[in-house]
């Protein structure tokens, strides 16, 4: 069977490349063709309107679509995760050096920032970030970091929203002052000089749904043999032995075409943080393998309830169940049981 599978180019699509370059999938007998998408709201689209078979696409985007609050209504399913964490928070250099943190503490960094932010808000030209998608972890990320500092994101910041691989672009060219997005982009301001690191998402909020695989719900009784290749190439992605070989892989100009010792950097969880060379490290930054796989319900509740934090829909019980019923964990189950 043949499968024209949607990403965006970011290290947590780690798992579709190496299931369809290193045999995962041949062995349950799929023919994967990834297909590169320069934007969320593109992927979504084509999602939608059946041009793909199926996506690694934002867990919140995934119910936000199945429950018709972005783009067409689709009737999605996800069998699967496909990761946890894997954001960072970047900033400018010049605001970093305003902020002035004693330390890289979250708290610390988020009460600089706070400050900054309400003086900028004061002087009538309040702070741009970017972000990926309105209805995306790092919306969300970006909000839990502010308010740590207590700032009233939405008097104080103006979000705006660029794609992943266009998002350090738009820092370099003073667009934006910081933003929230997966790697490697952040190691991309940090690499070519004008961004700073300042958090990594998986301190501010551990082991946050990121990435997830959307089916439509048609073909959910027939997703078995995916499931498996995927949950064998994460598997194998999250193999510390396998590290050089898959950011060797990531970086090829058809998938991120970002330079390998970077993505190797941040699939060990070793972060260049700023242009002096500085590291932040944590084991936890991006996830694969078993802890990340099976599609949990809580992980839809918390995307629930972070939309309605933000003031994207009213939570009410029957949205709840509407979203818990797109996680599929039973779909999981029988795949590797089979």
């Amino acid at each position: 069977m043949r499968l024209a599978l949607g990403y965006v180019p970011l290290v947590d699509a780690a798992g579709l490349v190496a299931a369809a370059e290193l045999g995962f999938a041949r062995a349950e007998g799929l023919t994967l063709d990834l297909v590169r998408e320069p934007s969320w709201a593109t992927l979504r689209d084509k999602l939608a309107l059946g041009h793909l078979d199926g996506a690694h696409i934002l867990a919140p985007l995934a119910i936000a679509s199945a429950l018709g609050l972005s783009g067409p209504q689709t009737r999605l399913c996800v069998p699967m995760a496909l990761n946890l964490n894997g954001n960072a928070i970047t900033v400018s250099r010049p605001l970093w050096e305003a902020m002035e943190a004693a330390d890289d503490e979250v708290d610390t960094v988020a009460a600089a920032f706070a400050r900054i932010a309400m003086r900028r808000e004061r002087e009538g030209r309040p702070l741009t970030l970017g972000t990926v998608h309105p209805f995306s972890s790092h919306t969300y990320q970006l909000r839990i970091f502010a308010e740590r500092g207590g700032l009233d994101f939405d008097a104080a910041i103006r979000l705006v929203v660029i794609p992943p691989p266009q998002i350090a672009e738009a820092l370099r060219r003073e667009l934006i002052d910081g933003f929230c997005v997966g790697s490697p982009w952040n190691s991309v301001a940090v690499a070519e000089g004008y961004g700073r690191i300042a958090v990594l998402c998986s301190e501010l909020v551990p082991d946050c749904p990121e990435k997830v695989l959307a089916l439509p719900e048609s073909e959910a009784e027939q997703c078995g043999p995916l499931v498996r290749a995927l949950d064998r190439a994460g598997r194998w992605c999250a193999d510390p032995g396998n590290t050089e070989e898959l950011a060797a892989l990531l970086a090829r100009e058809a998938y991120l075409g970002v330079p390998a010792p970077i993505l190797e950097r941040a699939l060990r969880g070793d972060v260049i943080v700023d242009p002096d060379g500085s590291h932040r490290r944590d084991p936890h930054f991006v996830r694969f393998g078993e802890p990340a796989h099976r599609p949990d319900s809580d992980q839809a509740d918390w995307c629930i309830d972070q939309a309605g934090r933000a003031g994207q829909l009213t939570v009410l019980d029957d949205i709840r169940a509407a979203a818990r019923a797109v996680y599929r964990p039973d779909l999981f189950d029988a795949a590797l049981n089979g």
